[in-house]
């Protein structure tokens, strides 16, 4: 399958300019997936256009204030990322252990004078043995993730001498007096990480920020960078604004309101709930539409509301009715940016169901499969909900970004993209959903961040969301949380596409029932 180019970039020893594609950086901020570059050998013209990456994303995200500092970061890691690399496929080359101490040392002293007078072999030699160099950017939260990977762990000296970089570089309060204490000519890692960190320090960065861990074959540099506390304010203000002001937003349609308060009754009846949806005749239709669907996996249709309330059960029915209730408020005909949205969203919930059924089994996991379906299908509410908002709503957003200074395109840029997980969820909240769909929706795309009985919902949607762009070519494995991975038991990119590749052929299979 072929990768999608401007989130999955895999290039060698580049040798032209290669231009970058701002609507599709536009594209991966507003979906939440992580910008993921891979190299092996990091040459010039990769380089530059990493550089060009950062200031597109940055800029799209109206964080100027992080350009010079985070060009600055990119570059110093990767480099020293490359060098990781490099140092590896040296010392096999000279019978050295990098893990022993006199092997170490003896490695050193040669390495440098070694590979500059002879770099292009070297580079060549790790990008033969696979040692590659990814650049992970992605937007959560109002934070700016940037990840440096290669692919080798760090030695016990190497971490100990970065670490102990890092906690010194906390005593010097200029460039100048770091480059007098730390310049270092046996590696040169020491001076540009002392100077990465008292750029991060000028941009309100604490040693929290910085992390770097070695795990599973990889050596991982990590930074969060918060927005500044001014975009985060004009956000968040400017979201919960959007949300009061939309008037043209319907309320939620009171039959099935009416439905919920009787399944909420304790006195109720199953036979009571069944008899109230079959006098409309409209919900009648929907329900049994949604039961019989192959997500339900029926052995034989069901005709009956009777019969459909007994199989789906009150939770089931109450799923069913915030399901049909959200698309009959919220589905336009003829609109085909919403109809988009929703054709990815029945994906999900297809997908989330079967994951569902097929990874948890248990009988303490009921809910969590009853549950997965709408889940899946609410995920993206807030940017369906911005596309539905009444253009008076729009006009007076216009008014409140004047008022923020915010730009109307930052606004839309933000809202439809890095807030739209916020925005879905108070409007879920306005129309009293459940306490589980509301943080789905709000978390979906950073489940680490959900309430803790609720991470694994909120890490099956997310995966499912992830798996439907995985089958699209729009991302690669390395764009997956890891830890939602191996809830999955997923370790390999050929166990994700088996999955992937089996749950498209499915609902292929369900689209044509």
């Amino acid at each position: 399958m072929r990768r999608c180019q401007w989130q999955v970039l895999k290039v060698g020893m580049a040798q032209v300019k290669i231009k970058v594609d701002v609507s599709k950086v536009r594209s991966a901020i507003q979906s939440g997936i992580p910008l993921v570059l891979t190299t092996y050998t990091f040459p010039r013209e990769v380089e530059e256009y990493i550089r060009d990456i950062v200031k597109v994303f940055l800029t799209e995200l109206n964080q100027p204030q992080m350009i010079d500092s985070l060009l600055y970061c990119v570059t110093e890691l990767a480099n020293n990322a490359k060098k990781a690399n490099t140092k590896r496929v040296y010392f096999e080359a000279k019978g050295l252990d990098l893990t022993k101490p006199d092997d170490y040392k003896k490695g050193m002293a040669t390495f440098k004078a070694d590979t500059v007078d002879n770099l292009p072999y070297w580079l060549n030699l790790q990008k033969n043995k696979g040692l590659y160099i990814k650049i992970i950017l992605q937007a959560k939260n109002n934070k700016i993730k940037l990840e440096i990977r290669n692919k080798s762990e760090l030695a016990v000296y190497e971490y100990k001498r970065i670490h102990d970089k890092i906690t010194r570089a906390q005593q010097y309060n200029s460039v100048e007096e770091g480059m007098a204490a730390l310049l270092d000519d046996s590696e040169g890692a020491g001076l540009g990480l002392v100077m990465m960190i008292l750029m991060l320090r000028n941009i309100g960065l604490a040693e929290e920020n910085f992390q770097v861990i070695s795990e599973n074959g990889e050596t991982i540099t990590r930074l969060i960078l918060p927005f500044s506390e001014e975009s985060k304010a004009a956000i968040v203000a400017i979201s919960r604004r959007f949300v009061e002001l939309i008037k043209g937003l319907p309320e939620f349609p009171e039959n099935i309101n009416a439905v919920n308060r009787l399944i909420n009754d304790p006195d109720s009846q199953m036979s009571d709930i069944a008899a109230k949806i079959s006098n409309d005749v409209s919900l009648t239709g929907e329900l049994l539409k949604m039961v019989n669907s192959a997500a339900f996996a029926l052995s034989s249709p069901c005709s009956s509301v009777a019969d459909a309330v007994k199989f789906a059960g009150i939770r089931g029915v109450r799923n069913l009715l915030f399901s049909i209730g959200s698309m009959q408020s919220l589905m336009v005909e003829n609109d085909e940016g919403r109809k988009k949205m929703w054709d990815h969203s029945y994906r999900v919930a297809f997908y989330s169901n079967s994951l569902a059924r097929s990874f948890f089994s248990k009988s303490s996991d009921k809910e969590f499969i009853e549950d997965a379906y709408v889940c899946g299908l609410l995920h993206d509410m807030g940017k369906i909900v911005f596309l539905s908002a009444h253009p008076d709503t729009m006009n007076k957003m216009q008014d409140v970004c004047k008022e923020r200074g915010v730009s109307s395109d930052l606004f839309e840029r933000l809202i439809a993209g890095v807030n739209h997980g916020e925005i879905g969820a108070l409007i879920a909240e306005k129309w009293n959903f459940p306490a589980t769909m509301v943080n789905v929706i709000r978390y979906h795309h950073e489940p680490e961040l959900a309430p803790d009985n609720m991470w694994k919902i909120t890490a099956l949607v997310s995966f499912a969301d992830l798996l439907a762009h995985y089958g699209e070519g729009t991302v690669d494995i390395s764009q997956f949380d890891t830890e939602v991975l191996k809830l999955f038991n997923i370790s390999t990119p050929e166990q994700l596409a088996q999955l992937s590749d089996k749950l498209s052929q499915a609902f292929r299979n369900s689209s044509r029932r």
